[in-house]
This record gives structure tokens, sequence and C-alpha cells, in this order.
């Protein structure tokens, strides 16, 4: 099989711009894969950051204006990740110059322009778009995943998928875009990680019908650029409870989103329990799998049981990757970019992809629901 060649643009050269340059570097680990994805092209508003990709060789040019990146006919796919604010124009024009995008959450800053972004990909149908959310594709995440698709559940009782981290515990940590309204929205954590706990609820069909929402301003202050404290005016943490359905039934839905949850690092978790069997993943010991059940214990009667399973490398696509062996952030920056471009060239069939715009866009839904759910102190209906 002749593997279509694809060239890749990214435009935000900071932290996740290496990453995914760092993961198509990785593609060879790929076993049969139908696209090769060569990244070719780098932009960012900031020259000091374009050095570290000159030392890709494949890179032959790189820029400050992304309209460079997308007056280029040779490039086919651009990955965008930039701050919210940035989100509506440079991905409407991405989808307007018909080249294919993989955008960064949260898919614009608000909800009208996610929408904007939509009504754009409407007009445009031939630019195939995805939004970025790597974690479910975790071997263990997949595990899960095929653990409640298969029915094992029974009866829901509950699901939670939460995103804990602690980046804000520093208070002297000065203040950035990621903490200013104005730049990453009224919807603040929410925004920035939230589509890492609605993915796979959504994927799953769990789209909220209420939300009851209980969000935190921890930091109010922090230091700006000479020292003097500034407004840290986003939510830091963010706990939804809503409703959801399930084969039907009506269950209760926790998602959390926390920059500051002591003990944590860039922890992401999922559970799911029913009548019938349960099961639970984290990415804190990412080999290990729970999965419950009532079993006939030799000598002891029927008792209730946590198993661990360990699930070992493999993910959506295979991988030379000995089956045995540990999976890490990197290994799932490389499946989601595998399933990405693999469903861009029709050859996903039936496997888990990265997120769709729709289910990117809904999540706004829910996060004006959230706000207001705060505001009012009650659930709201979607």
């Amino acid at each position: 099989m002749t593997a279509e060649r694809v060239n890749v643009a990214i435009v935000g050269g900071g932290l996740m711009g290496r990453e995914i340059a760092a993961a198509i570097q990785r593609w060879p680990a790929l076993i049969d894969h139908p696209v090769r994805p060569r990244l070719t092209a780098v932009c960012d508003i900031n020259p000091a950051a374009l050095g570290w990709f000159e030392e890709i060789d494949t890179v032959v040019t790189t820029t400050t204006d992304y309209a460079d990146i997308l007056s280029d006919d040779s490039i086919d796919v651009v990955y965008v990740a930039v701050r919210h604010d940035l989100h509506e124009k440079i991905y409407r024009d991405v989808i307007a110059s018909g080249k294919s995008l993989l955008a960064e959450k949260p898919f614009g800053i608000d909800r009208a322009a996610a929408q904007a972004v939509l009504a754009e990909l409407d007009a445009h149908p031939e630019s195939f778009v995805r939004c970025s959310s790597e974690m479910p594709f975790f071997p263990g995440a997949q595990l899960a995943i095929d653990y409640v698709r298969s029915g094992a559940l029974g009866t829901i009782i509950e699901a939670r998928n939460s995103f804990l981290h602690s980046s804000d515990l520093d208070l002297s940590k000065p203040v950035n875009w990621k903490r200013q309204v104005k730049f990453c929205g009224e919807a603040g954590v929410m925004n920035d990680l939230g589509m890492h706990t609605w993915h796979v609820p959504l994927r799953l069909g769990w789209a909220p019908e209420s939300v009851y929402a209980v969000l935190q301003d921890l930091v109010p202050e922090r230091p700006g650029p000479d020292g003097t404290l500034v407004p840290c005016d986003t939510w830091e943490n963010a706990v939804l409870h809503s409703w959801a359905r399930h084969d039907g039934v009506r269950f209760p839905l926790t998602t959390e989103t926390k920059r500051i949850a002591p003990g944590q690092k860039n922890t992401w978790e999922f559970e799911a329990i029913g009548l019938d069997g349960g099961v639970r993943f984290s990415t804190k010991n990412p080999k290990s799998v729970e999965v419950f059940a009532v079993r006939d214990i030799p000598g002891g009667g029927r008792e209730q049981v946590w198993q661990q399973i360990d699930v070992g490398s493999q993910s959506v696509w295979p991988t030379v990757t000995g089956a045995i062996f540990e999976s890490g952030f990197s290994d799932s920056i490389l499946q989601m970019w595998a399933a990405f471009l693999a469903e861009r060239h029709g050859s996903l069939g039936d496997r888990f992809g990265a997120a769709r715009p729709e289910e990117a866009a809904l999540t706004h839904d829910i996060y004006r629901a959230a706000l207001q759910s705060h505001e009012e102190g009650r659930a709201v209906t979607l």
C-alpha cells in the first residue's frame, strides 16, 4: 500500500505545537497507516518560537503571518493552537481556504464564535475539521469506552469524567492569557480543559439534559509583567453535575475540570458504574484499568470485586511498540493524529475518532448553562 502524502502546517509554535511536531516525527511507529504526514510549515507571531522547528528537516517555511500558510497550495492540513480569542478568525480563514483543520479546544472563545466556525464549515464542506482531544486515546481509556459500549454496565447508576491538574497551585505564578476572561473566555477553566471531560461522554451519547455547576475563583489576583498584582478573573475549578441518559435510563453524570487540584499534575479520569458492572481508568496509573463485577469466590461465596487489568500499549491504530509496554501522553497525541488523518482519508471505519465540530460546539452550550447555573444557584435545562 502506498501511503497518501499529506503536508501539515502548524499555527502556534508553543507547547502543543512542539508536541504535534514531535508526534509527526514518530509516524513510522504506526503500522500500515494510509497517510504519511510531513510537517512543512510553522507560523508563530513570536519569531523566537520558530527556532526550535528549524531542527526538523522537512520544515521549509517559517513565518509570523498565517496568511502565508493559507496561500501555500502545497499545504493540506493546518493544526492551530492559539489563544481562545483568536480561534474564530483563524479557524474560519483556514476553513475558507479549503484546507483541513485540526483545531485546539474550545473551538472558539464562546458559543457565538463556535457557531460562526460551524457556519463557515457549512459553506466549505471540502474542509475536513476536527477538534483536538488526545486523552481518550490512552489504551486504558479505549478499553473503558469499549466496555461501556459492550453493554456490560447493565442499568447505569452513575458516571464521572475528570481532568485535574495543579498548574495554578503556585500563587506566585504570573498571570497569563488563560487566567484572563478577555483572552480565555467567561467559561474559564471549562474553555481551557472542558473538551477533555466531554469528548467521551458526548461520543457515548451522554449529552446532558440539565446542568448544576459549582464554580470556584480561588485566586482573584496574580503578578503581572512588572510584579504588580493584576486581576485573575477566570474560574480555576469547575464541577458540573448533569443528568444524561444511557440506553434510555436517566443517570447522574459528573464532569470536573480543575487547575487547582492538589496532588495532581495532569490527570484524566473516567468511571462508569452500573448494576451489572463498572469500569474506571486514570492516567495516573496508565497501564491499569479496573472493572467491577459480582463473582463466585471459591470458599467465599458471592462477592463484589474490582479487578485490575494491564492494557499495554495498543490503542486506536496499531503500532510497532510491544503490546505489553506502557503508553504515555506522547503516544496519545500520535494516536489522535492517526485517527484524524485516517478519518480524513476515509479509512477510520468504526474506530474512535477525534472530537467532531458539532461536539466541540455543544460544549459551549454546556458551559453557558453552567455559568447560568452558578449565577442563579439552580440546575439549568439545556
